[in-house]
């Protein structure tokens, strides 16, 4: 039973007269309680809606198109429900390092199966009951997006600090033999879960193909705060270059079974391990982008695609662009190329570290707007400075400091314009037009 928070004027619940403050308490007799339960059990012409209104029932009856899902109802949240949050202690966890004193949603972990359909969040299985494992094959929740780290049930268990955590492995055949599309994620620990571990880890997920779409290998990332937790520390360049290749092998046996290559290293690696980045076709259609898997080479890839149809602009301009350690060879091979083809165009890439965070973590998306106005003050920054959007939370307004792009425009004396990691749209922007 979920509480209506307000009914869209004019809308068919509205000429119903359902009022706000009224309980939904099923949809043709299916009990509702989430977004999940709410949108399938919508998916139908005929409706019937049991409401509660002051300790009674009532039951309103009508006809829709089945494509049809707004009925005019609101909630108080997105999902009609709590966030999840999870219950592991993961050895691994970036949030348990994150520093003293940001907001209080930078230390919310989620472990929700409902926002790993919505929104691609991975999740452990650890979090979800019996009912929940047969809702999803029940609807055909698909894809699920499924924190793996290993196969070995013990070392699941020590990784992810659950008891739980190796049995809860079981849900993945029985999503598998359902249809249910699995997209699964490994966290690799040095030391921890590589080497023979991840062998016997990418060997045991083979058996759920074809339902299993893809798999990232990703480093732990670690930050400068890790006190009193467990010891972990970096992969050196000549092991992540053997990462890769364990994970090729793999990778080039799916290829030329299944013809797609399933399991895939982030760029992380290729950059740690002084490795040219692939091409675009061994991404096969770059399924695990958010995880940072091709992620690089995508931006070049449509960045080059964009420049092909650029407009040679013919005033003098002057940009800067702000980057990571991670992608800064990327950002700067893209700026030259802006640069040839603008004629009259000067990009200024600036890499900045990571003090907030530590030197080992690299990433633009994890830049604080205190370690950009440190990286850039005293420069000349041009006529406006291009900042990566992923820096920023959702609604755009803050960094992970609390500062605003606005701080940065005080402090700097330039315009600041966050920018999508999209290869297109960063063409555009610095040749100073609109895709």
């Amino acid at each position: 039973m979920v509480t209506i928070a307000s009914v869209e004027k004019g809308s068919v619940c509205d000429k119903l007269g359902i009022r706000a403050g009224d309980c939904l308490i099923s949809v043709n007799s299916h009990e509702i309680y989430d977004i999940l339960d709410y949108r399938f059990r919508l998916c139908e012409k005929k409706i019937k809606l049991s409401v509660m209104r002051d300790g009674k029932v009532k039951n309103y009856r009508f006809r829709k198109e089945e494509s049809d899902i707004d009925i005019g109802l609101e909630f108080a949240t997105a999902l009609m429900d709590e966030k999840q949050s999870c219950r592991n202690k993961c050895i691994f966890c970036f949030i348990d390092q994150n520093p003293p004193g940001m907001r209080e949603s930078c230390y919310f972990k989620d472990d929700d199966s409902r926002l790993s359909f919505l929104h691609g969040n991975y999740i452990t299985l650890t979090n979800i009951s019996e009912r929940e494992v047969e809702r999803i094959i029940e609807m055909h929740i698909s894809p699920i997006n499924v924190s793996v780290h290993t196969t070995d049930p013990e070392l699941r268990c020590k990784m992810l600090s659950n008891r739980f955590a190796g049995e809860k492995l079981s849900y993945l055949r029985r999503f598998a033999d359902a249809g249910i599309t699995i997209c699964a994620q490994i966290v690799l620990c040095r030391g921890i879960n590589d080497g023979e571990h991840l062998d016997r880890t990418l060997h045991d997920l083979m058996e759920y193909l074809p339902a299993l779409d893809s798999v990232s290998i990703v480093p732990a990332g670690l930050t400068k705060y890790r006190d009193n937790l467990p010891k972990l520390t970096l992969f050196t360049p000549e092991e992540c270059r053997a990462v890769i290749k364990q994970v090729s092998a793999y990778g080039d046996y799916c290829m030329q079974k299944y013809g797609t290559r399933v399991f895939l290293c982030s760029d992380e690696f290729y950059v740690r391990g002084g490795l040219e980045l692939p091409d675009e076709d061994f991404y096969c259609g770059f399924s695990q982008l958010e995880d940072g898997v091709g992620m690089l080479t995508s931006f070049t890839t449509d960045a080059i695609r964009e420049l092909e149809f650029a407009e040679k602009g013919d005033a003098e301009r002057q940009v800067s662009v702000l980057t990571g350690h991670a992608a800064f060879d990327t950002i700067s091979k893209v700026a030259r190329l802006c640069e040839e083809k603008h004629g009259k165009l000067k990009v200024n890439v600036i890499k900045i570290d990571n003090n907030f965070f530590g030197e080992t973590v690299t990433v633009a998306g994890l830049l604080t707007g205190g370690d950009m106005i440190e990286g850039c003050r005293g420069k000349d920054l041009g006529e406006v400075l291009f900042i990566p959007r992923n820096s920023l939370r959702s609604d755009g307004d803050l960094f992970l400091d609390n500062l605003a792009p606005a701080d940065l425009e005080r402090e700097l004396g330039v315009k600041v314009c966050p920018l999508e990691g999209d290869g297109a749209c960063f063409v555009a922007a610095l040749c100073g037009y609109e895709v």
